[in-house]
């Protein structure tokens, strides 16, 4: 479902390096998977890459079919909007929106009739345990179930691949086992495969494969 083939990318300037080199790795169709490494490893150019923000110097990322570097600008805006769903560390839920308003913007965005979309908002929020708090704003909420409501943003409109950066970073150890949890349950029901980029061995222990990102910008899988 995904695909990286020996990419390579480098940033120029005084502090020139090589961030990734010749990185190769795989998501199949219903795969969680954990990519991991220290700060500065690399992964958060990787994730960029992946999601088509940034281009490789040489390689290739190939999205079901689609080689993400064939596409201008506007067609790759085009595959995150429709094709993928993103969670991070930083919850980044409006707060002059409701619960369920910030979950439905997706939708709305894709143009979903109303009573459509409502239900989709409706059914995600139950998956995740929060349909109780539909008509709450973020300010009134925890942390763990705002992350839940990013969940479901991010899963609503059933994207082909998700991606989650740190997803449970602020979160203490009780939110996080639930949300890493639910997470991957999710993923398998509502996305084509996901992506979990993170620091943390228990959390990347919830993927069906884990790959490290080394000091030498290469990708190495161990479980």
């Amino acid at each position: 479902m995904l695909t990286l083939n020996a990419v390579t990318k480098s940033y120029a300037g005084p502090r020139a390096r090589q961030v990734l080199r010749d990185v190769s790795l795989s998501v199949g169709d219903g795969e969680f998977v954990a990519i991991m490494g220290e700060s500065g490893a690399g992964k958060s150019t990787l994730l960029n890459l992946i999601a088509g923000l940034d281009l490789p110097d040489a390689g290739s990322v190939v999205l079901d079919g689609t080689d993400l570097s064939a596409l201008d600008d506007n067609a790759r805006t085009r595959l995150r909007r429709h094709r993928m769903g993103f969670v991070f560390q930083a919850i980044h839920l409006l707060p002059h929106l409701t619960v369920s308003q910030n979950v439905r913007l997706p939708l709305d965005i894709a143009e979903m009739p109303r009573d459509q979309a409502n239900r989709r908002v409706g059914a995600i929020l139950e998956a995740v345990g929060i349909l109780k708090l539909a008509n709450d704003f973020p300010r009134s909420i925890s942390g763990g179930e705002a992350q839940r409501a990013a969940i479901a943003r991010a899963l609503v409109h059933e994207p082909q691949l998700m991606l989650a950066d740190e997803p449970t970073g602020n979160l203490d150890r009780e939110a996080a086992a639930q949300v890493l949890t639910l997470l991957r349950e999710q993923v398998k029901q509502r996305a084509g495969g996901g992506i979990l980029v993170t620091h943390s061995g228990s959390a990347a222990r919830t993927a069906d494969r884990v790959y490290v990102l080394t000091q030498d910008g290469l990708a190495v899988q161990t479980g």
